[in-house]
């Protein structure tokens, strides 16, 4: 097993995300890695994503001028540096006080969006103060319809570009390694997690220096403060089940900038969301942790995009683990991929550095792999750079 020491000049020694998530796993409590690193019931979709990925193989070009790659793409008018953002993600500040701020500022070092989750550990207000750059607000859904407006009027009053709706989360998903491990946020001092807590003095003592993090955005929810919003496996207890595409008219009606859409696998929904104004789709299955034996995302990015037909663009996430996954996806058709757990993995390792690390490592790969398959820029790579896994042929084992 590779090992390093996650922390100051010592991350060079990261030279994949695989390297991240071990550094992730050793640093954290096993509740707490779990949380980030787990998905729904049996996994099926968690190891879907990734495999969906490795059944790929490349069919490069040779003998083209690959001296100069261009990784730059247009989102919203205005350029990026690499065709990825930072997925959405919550309770990140319990892994390593100040992870949600640390993110951002890692994302708009490397000029790309940051999209923050309303169950981050940092308010919209917090960030947008921290970092200036592009930043997407991504408000779950509550039954608190004023609470859940409230949020888009604060995201709009603080300058964030986009707004990200998450449309798969109804429900919470049953994430049955938070239950094993009695795992909640905030955290049940049980003697099993006591004594898990108790196994990384490390983690304890940034927690305990820093104090227990809180869900900023949700403050003055009234049902945050008594329910103490058990995240694990619950995280939809308190979400909207009505939510449907009449609300979804009522937000794309009060809101002016782009609206995105996540959560898409269906092509008709991806045909609906395009007839109702949304200017870019996410085509996810929350990594594999709502609903289990979802389609991979991968597979179901085709009929989206057929769908679609370009009228706006069509995102991906789900298994990104290398910046072939990102050439891979591009060639499919995406627009663009989020990045989620890989984000999670550094961060949680090593703060900021570990977040910058992450994306150094994915822009590293994009650029190698972009050269070696004979693509100099993003325009360049198209679906007759892929080819399937020949049937029979032996696969890679999953890594989730």
């Amino acid at each position: 097993m590779r090992r390093f020491e996650a922390r100051g000049l010592r991350l060079t020694a990261a030279h994949s995300i695989e390297d991240l998530r071990l550094a992730a796993q050793r640093r954290l409590p096993r509740a707490l890695y779990d949380f980030f690193d787990g998905g729904a019931e049996d996994e099926m979709t968690l190891r879907a994503n990734r495999q969906a990925f490795q059944d790929l193989r490349f069919r490069p070009q040779v003998l083209r001028n690959v001296s100069v790659i261009d990784t730059q793409r247009e989102v919203f008018g205005r350029i990026i540096a690499m065709p990825m953002a930072t997925a959405p993600t919550g309770a990140l500040g319990y892994g390593y006080p100040g992870a949600d701020v640390a993110v951002a500022k890692a994302a708009v070092a490397a000029g790309i969006p940051y999209i923050l989750s309303s169950t981050a550990t940092a308010s919209m207000e917090r960030i947008a103060k921290a970092v200036e750059g592009r930043l997407w607000f991504q408000p779950y859904t509550r039954k608190d319809k004023a609470f859940f407006f409230g949020l888009i009027r604060r995201a709009l009053a603080a300058d964030y570009e986009a707004l990200v709706i998450t449309v798969d989360l109804p429900v919470g998903g049953n994430r049955e390694r938070d239950h094993r491990n009695h795992f909640s946020v905030p955290f049940k001092f049980t003697p099993h997690n006591l004594l898990d807590f108790a196994s990384k003095p490390a983690w304890c003592w940034r927690i305990a220096r820093h104090g227990m993090p809180v869900m900023e955005n949700l403050l003055g929810l009234a049902h945050q403060q008594t329910s103490a919003s058990a995240l694990a496996s619950s995280v939809g207890r308190n979400h909207d089940t009505g939510f449907d595409w009449v609300a979804l008219q009522q937000v794309r009606d009060i809101w002016p900038r782009p609206l995105v859409l996540k959560g898409i696998l269906h092509p008709a929904d991806a045909e609906r969301a395009c007839a109702m104004g949304c200017d870019a789709l996410v085509v996810s299955n929350h990594g594999g942790r709502q609903l289990d034996g979802a389609v991979a995302t991968l597979h179901a990015l085709p009929d989206v995009l057929r769908a679609v037909r370009g009228r706006i663009p069509v995102w991906v996430d789900g298994g990104v683990r290398r910046g072939q996954d990102v050439v891979k996806a591009l060639a499919l058709g995406a627009h663009g991929v989020l990045i989620g757990r890989a984000m999670v993995f550094g961060a949680t390792a090593a703060g900021e550095a570990g977040a910058q690390r992450a994306l150094a490592i994915l822009k590293e790969e994009l650029i190698r792999t972009m050269s070696l398959c004979g693509t100099p820029s993003l325009s360049d790579i198209r679906a007759e750079l892929l080819m399937p896994l020949p049937e029979g042929g032996t696969k890679d084992p999953a890594n989730t």
